[in-house]
């Protein structure tokens, strides 16, 4: 039996934990994938807000967990293979200490230990309007290689239910490292 792939998803206090635990629970049903999550604080309050969830239910969700301020956690290390990182959602603090090398949380260091080994990292970042520095912190990512992904709803799919505008969101996104997405999108084809 082969190893399982690692996925990060690290978690932050933007808007949209529902990006983060639909990619959870997409993944918790792929037995070929192993996933790591951070939360900051601040992700935990809006977890709390926004989806009535506690911080042990979203745990029971990944294989591996690790605390925001645990700098020694496996992950922090480029010797620990991953295949990359969602930070879903990411706040604009968290773009910013991506975008400057700042890494003095978790997330922040596994996002610069994922670029500088050339592994791929999206950023699902989540504010508006923009003011300069968010688009210049989202251009400064990207030019290391990662993307950017705003979760912004497609219509074209014509989706009656803020689930299956989620689930559209999160196929795209986990379609992108490959993980079977079968059932979440369906892929535009042309008319």
């Amino acid at each position: 039996m082969s190893a399982k792939k690692r996925l990060i998803i690290g978690m932050t206090g933007a808007t949209g934990a529902i990006y983060g635990v639909r990619m959870l629970q997409v993944l918790q049903q792929q037995e070929q994938w192993e996933t790591h999550l951070i939360i900051s604080s601040a992700g935990v309050v809006n977890l709390k807000h926004e989806l009535d969830m506690k911080r042990v239910e979203l745990y029971e969700l990944a294989d591996v967990t690790h605390g925001i301020n645990d700098i020694a956690a496996s992950i922090s290390s480029g010797g620990f293979k991953t295949e990359g990182m969602i930070i879903a959602p990411c706040s604009m603090k968290t773009l910013s200490a991506v975008a400057h090398g700042f890494g003095d949380n978790l997330i922040s260091r596994a996002a610069d230990v994922v670029l500088k080994e050339r592994r791929r990292l999206v950023v699902m970042p989540r504010e508006t309007p923009l003011n300069l520095i968010h688009i210049r912190n989202m251009a400064s990512v990207t030019e290391m290689g990662g993307i950017m992904f705003p979760p912004m709803p497609a219509f074209y799919s014509k989706s009656d239910s803020m689930m299956g505008m989620v689930n559209e969101t999160v196929g795209r996104v986990l379609d992108m490292f490959g993980v079977d997405v079968t059932g979440l999108y369906t892929p535009w084809e042309g008319l």
